[in-house]
């Protein structure tokens, strides 16, 4: 209950910034109505292939969100009065978490109503995608986590915009990995991003030819990593900081 009650209490700080928010799911939209109205002739940019792409691209705001959450909460007196409370640093994280989910939903539902209002054929495969983009969202949100605990709010905007940029560049989204050479491959491949995109894209397409078990293993790692290190980096910050 303890948890539910501060997943409600960051759900409400996270909508009290509504720029944010408009620029979180505004610009993602407008990226995806303009590649469109360029008719570039690359698969990256077919709808069916950017679409997931777009869906990943947003991704990397909401870790930028969580981790200007995050920052802001532990300048603030508020996680000092909560380090008294019996709640663990897992009950935390999860209330961080289940706090964005419904903005990854909302997100989500409108990137796909858009691409369908643009030619996107409408199948059951959508409403999967959406359940494993949300699941996906998770790895973000628990990086953003991640990065919030480390550094102040002045610091948050630099290293997620690194985030936007790996994201981009990295994925697969805008070009193909081969055309940048061996060293640039290798770092796809080390990095979640690239295996992200391609299980949506994957689930959407409802074909899995392209998707490896090393792309599945390569997010698990960091999903599994990532979330972890955000519980146990949290729990010593909040620890410091009450000091």
């Amino acid at each position: 209950m303890r948890m539910i009650n501060f997943a409600k209490r960051n759900f409400k700080e996270l909508i009290r910034d509504p720029l944010s928010l408009v620029f979180e799911i505004i610009l993602p939209l407008f990226l995806l109505f303009i590649f469109q109205q360029f008719d570039i002739p690359a698969d990256n940019y077919k709808l069916e292939n950017f679409t997931p792409s777009i869906i990943l691209f947003g991704f990397s705001f909401i870790t930028l969100f969580s981790a200007t959450l995050i920052s802001k909460d532990r300048t603030s007196s508020f996680l000092i009065r909560l380090g008294t409370s019996p709640m663990k640093s897992s009950d935390f994280i999860l209330g961080y978490i289940l706090s964005l989910l419904p903005i990854v939903l909302i997100q989500n539902i409108l990137f796909f109503l858009v691409a369908i209002m643009m030619g996107l054929e409408f199948s059951i495969n959508i409403l999967l995608t959406i359940l494993v983009s949300m699941v996906i969202s998770i790895l973000f949100i628990s990086l953003g986590i991640l990065i919030g605990s480390l550094v102040s709010e002045k610091g948050t905007g630099g290293l997620g915009s690194i985030i936007v940029q790996l994201v981009c560049f990295t994925s697969g989204m805008y070009f193909p990995k081969e055309v940048m050479g061996d060293i640039f491959i290798v770092i796809c491949k080390i990095l979640p991003f690239e295996a992200c995109l391609n299980i949506i894209q994957g689930t959407l397409h409802n074909d899995y030819s392209n998707l490896s078990l090393t792309h599945i293993i390569v997010f698990l790692i960091y999903f599994i990593t990532i979330l972890l290190l955000s519980i146990i980096v949290f729990k010593k910050r909040m620890v410091s900081d009450n000091k």
